[in-house]
């Protein structure tokens, strides 16, 4: 009997880890889940999906990571006067590393 394989992870080629992440998100609530949990966010790409993200964190500042946690951010509507736009949609990442690792934002 067969033992069925899973399939490979798949890496978008047209994404570098220079491009994946956009910046860290550097705020109250993230700087306190760095602190407690180890766990850091970043804003990235839209395209870029939790095998790009883990790639790219773990090339960047030579980490390993533990988890992956992704929301997509809707855009806001804004008016002013009677004109009536939106705010762009984004994706967060919310990056977990092992226990022996530290990412220095500052």
């Amino acid at each position: 009997m067969a033992v069925p394989v899973p399939p490979a992870p798949h890496f978008s080629p047209r994404l570098t880890p220079h491009q994946v992440i956009i910046r860290p998100m550097v705020t109250e609530k993230g700087m306190h889940r760095a602190n407690r949990h180890n766990a850091y966010t970043f804003e990235v790409v839209t395209a870029a999906n939790k095998t790009d993200i883990r790639r790219a964190i773990e090339e960047l500042f030579n980490v390993e990571v533990e988890k992956v946690a992704v929301q997509n951010r809707a855009g806001k509507m804004r008016r002013s006067r009677t004109r009536r736009t939106s705010t762009k949609a984004w994706k967060k990442a919310i990056v977990t590393l092992k226990p022996d690792f530290k990412i220095n934002l500052f």
